[in-house]
């Protein structure tokens, strides 16, 4: 059986684009799968009780300098959002429904939105940026707008969002292999040696 890492993410977090940018190659090396899980994480502080590190100003500036210390280890582009936080509730309705539709386009969805915000620092809080953001991924700003609002897709980020913290979710990312819980960008070692263990036991 492929190991398989379970992937809680929202586009709003920094860490969550980190681990994204890193989490492809990862399963490759160790001849994993991801399964996608969109949630929204307003959703679960509100459930959890906690709150974004940048609610805490000196937190803030050391989350902000750890990330840059990542996004240099790991080679990728990222950028201080002056916009942040997000607001990211039709963004993840948008991505719960692409993988519910049209699963092979999320990556695309994800490049769109996650250099967006983390990239070029816009703001995605601005729904003509949204759009213009989405056209230039390749997908059509109404079509996915109506996607983003159907009662379906909706009710789906609603219940993964609740399964989350079911499972014990209180941030972004956060993976599952199998039982285990692995939460932040920096524990993604664990991840690749937990996929590792899982494929031996196969």
């Amino acid at each position: 059986m492929q190991p398989v890492v379970e992937f809680f993410f929202d586009v709003g977090s920094p860490a969550s684009y980190l681990a994204w940018t890193q989490l492809p190659s990862l399963c490759r090396s160790v001849g994993a799968r991801i399964a996608w899980r969109p949630m929204l994480l307003g959703g679960v502080f509100q459930a959890t009780g906690n709150a974004s590190p940048a609610s805490v100003p000196a937190k803030g500036r050391y989350m902000w300098t750890d990330m840059a210390r990542y996004a240099q280890r790991y080679g990728v582009p990222m950028s201080v959002n002056p916009h942040f936080p997000i607001n990211t509730l039709a963004l993840m309705r948008g991505a719960t429904g692409v993988l519910a539709r049209e699963p092979d386009r999320l990556q695309d969805y994800l490049q769109a939105v996650f250099g967006a915000i983390w990239v070029d620092a816009l703001n995605l809080n601005d729904p003509a940026v949204v759009s213009q953001v989405l056209q230039r991924g390749g997908f059509d700003p109404q079509a996915t707008l109506a996607l983003a609002n159907d009662p379906e897709v909706k009710a789906l980020l609603k219940s993964t969002t609740e399964e989350a913290v079911g499972r014990g979710v209180f941030g972004a990312p956060t993976m599952f292999v199998g039982d285990a819980m692995f939460w932040g960008q920096d524990r993604l070692e664990f991840v690749s040696e937990a996929l590792a263990r899982q494929r031996a036991s196969a």
